[in-house]
């Protein structure tokens, strides 16, 4: 993940990238051995996201938006969901009855979050900020994702200036357990 332009565009084509992986968990039958390969990859992507939005995106939304205090802490909330389901679905394989039902917890949550954020928020933004703005918190959300960690920490701080401290070691361990177990990876 990394592709250039506005915030905005940015987190939308997150969106479309954790709804592909969606679709293809959703096209294998239960207990498909690649449903988790897919999850993996989904939370990956999602614990990357979320960690950038809240580093960057939440707290700029609570300086700019009408009422961002409220949005903001409704966004986190939901993180704070997302982020729970996503560790228990860690310890399942494919084959659990418990993955089926975490999997579509975690869909059902993301797909609300999304839809709230792309109807709601991001008008919001885009009408509080400036261009300029948008971008430069696109390059801020960009790096922060670089760095962020790839496992749900649901005890981690979600807000700075904590979250900014301690993400990019969560994110180096994390990404060293994923180079040695090989998880998120096909083949």
């Amino acid at each position: 993940m990394g592709h250039g332009g506005n915030v905005i565009d940015e987190l939308v084509t997150d969106h479309r990238e954790v709804e592909e992986l969606f679709a293809k968990i959703e096209g294998l039958p239960p207990g498909h051995q690649d449903r988790k390969l897919y999850a993996d990859q989904a939370t990956i992507e999602l614990v990357r996201h979320s960690v950038a939005e809240e580093e960057y995106l939440y707290p700029a939304v609570r300086e700019h938006v009408p009422n961002g205090d409220s949005i903001a802490d409704r966004e986190l909330e939901d993180h704070a969901k997302a982020e729970q389901i996503m560790k228990d679905l860690e310890g399942c394989d494919a084959g659990d009855a418990e993955f089926d039902r975490l999997i579509g917890m975690l869909m059902n949550e993301i797909r609300s979050h999304v839809a709230d954020e792309e109807e709601n928020l991001f008008p919001s933004l885009r009408q509080a900020c400036s261009m300029d703005t948008l971008n430069e918190l696109g390059d801020k959300v960009r790096q922060a994702k670089k760095t962020a960690p790839t496992r749900p920490h649901p005890s981690a701080p979600d807000k700075p200036p904590m979250n900014k401290l301690l993400a990019p070691g969560a994110g180096m361990v994390d990404r060293m357990r994923d180079a040695l177990t090989g998880r998120g990876k096909s083949g």
